[in-house]
């Protein structure tokens, strides 16, 4: 199983960034998918979910608006748009896997898979 997030980079306050994550070594599509990301000192947090099919998004609340979320399961990625960037975005964000697409999308114990992080960093 491999996933590697992409994308990431220093950016100022208001700019966009277009994150990846390429998957392979499972069935994508039967997969909902997830960014969650982890600032310096600060614990994991959760940032957006997408269903198998892409029909259902879920975001936090301190993204929504800003933050979306897709997914092409023709080629096997999802993707984290993020607008308006704000210093406190600042982390180093991770794609996830969820095999069941459990409501409790938020908790980072219901993800089977775990891709290395991208950094983002936003300065003021």
């Amino acid at each position: 199983v491999q996933l590697q997030a992409f994308g990431g980079g220093l950016v100022h306050t208001g700019a966009s960034l277009r994150l990846s994550c390429p998957a392979s070594g499972f069935t994508f599509s039967r997969y909902a998918m997830a960014w969650f990301r982890q600032a310096p000192g600060k614990e994991r947090e959760f940032v957006a979910a997408i269903s198998l099919n892409g029909r259902s998004t879920y975001s936090a609340d301190s993204v929504k608006g800003r933050f979306t979320i897709s997914r092409d399961n023709a080629k096997n990625t999802v993707y984290l748009q993020m607008n308006s960037l704000k210093p406190e975005d600042t982390a180093v964000y991770y794609c996830a896997a969820d095999r069941y697409g459990s409501s409790r999308y938020r908790e980072g114990s219901e993800y089977e898979y775990w891709g290395q992080g991208t950094l983002v960093t936003v300065s003021s």
